[in-house]
């Protein structure tokens, strides 16, 4: 893989780069078509179907980023993948869990885990986060964040 995953975007398919991201990071790519869009590139992910129900030139459900160091994954795109995955899954508790999806990050007993992750409690997946230093770093949108009480972010 490049250095970085970015410089690669135009040289092979969008499909090919996507997969082989996913297959690398996460040990499993599900079998859809991918395409990279615009300067954030975001990743679109979807299964052909013989129904015509997209708009002009828009297919498929938001599955995550071409990131510098990497592929991050939205919470729909680990709900793909996260069930198949065979690496750099953590799992939370449920007080963890809480926390993270009110936007925070937490703390993981692996301090040598880094890069990006598949962040899961008990069967749910829960989108993805960068694992750096023993922590989750949190990449949850604040208008998907649960509201706790007593919470500085929420």
């Amino acid at each position: 893989m490049s250095e970085n995953p970015r410089d690669e975007i135009g040289k092979t398919s969008d499909t090919e780069l996507v997969k082989r991201l996913l297959l690398e990071n996460y040990g499993y790519a599900p079998d859809l078509l991918y395409e990279i869009r615009g300067r954030y590139h975001k990743v679109y992910a979807w299964k052909p179907c013989a129904l015509d129900v997209s708009g002009p030139d828009r297919n498929g459900v938001y599955f995550g980023r071409i990131e510098s160091d990497g592929i991050r994954l939205s919470i729909e795109g680990s709900f793909l993948v996260g069930p198949k995955a065979t690496k750099n899954v953590v799992e939370l508790d449920d007080e963890r869990a809480r926390l993270y999806l009110a936007g925070e990050s937490v703390e993981i007993e692996d301090k040598n885990l880094h890069g990006w992750v598949i962040v899961k409690w008990r069967s749910y997946y829960l989108g993805s986060a960068k694992a750096k230093e023993g922590r989750l770093i949190n990449y949850v949108p604040k208008e998907r964040r649960l509201k706790l009480e007593g919470s500085a972010k929420a």
